[in-house]
């Protein structure tokens, strides 16, 4: 969860070899992004952001749920306006200051 939204982790069932490699994958095409928009090569930028979406799917964090329990995929949606909007608030209550 980043500032109040759900955010659909990467799937546990990859090996620490394969995150690994995936994340690497991942920040290289991100690296990639930046330096084409630092040179202004739209082709380069949107090839770069397929090799994020492409590493994102295979982490399991876009695309097909990775999940078999029937839980519906809530991502990016507020945690306030899902079912864990109670889970949600009782963070914010234990996190005040007494």
């Amino acid at each position: 969860m980043v500032r109040g939204r759900l955010w659909r982790r990467s799937n546990p069932a990859l090996s620490d070899d394969r995150r690994a490699e995936l994340i690497s994958e991942l920040m290289d095409a991100r690296r990639m992004i930046g330096s084409a928009g630092r040179i202004d090569d739209t082709d380069a930028v949107t090839a770069a952001r397929a090799r994020v979406h492409a590493a994102k799917v295979a982490l399991g964090e876009r695309g097909p749920v990775w999940w078999n329990d029937d839980a519906p995929d809530l991502n990016r949606h507020m945690a306030r306006n899902t079912p864990y909007a109670e889970w949600f608030a009782g963070l914010a209550d234990a996190n005040s200051p007494p």
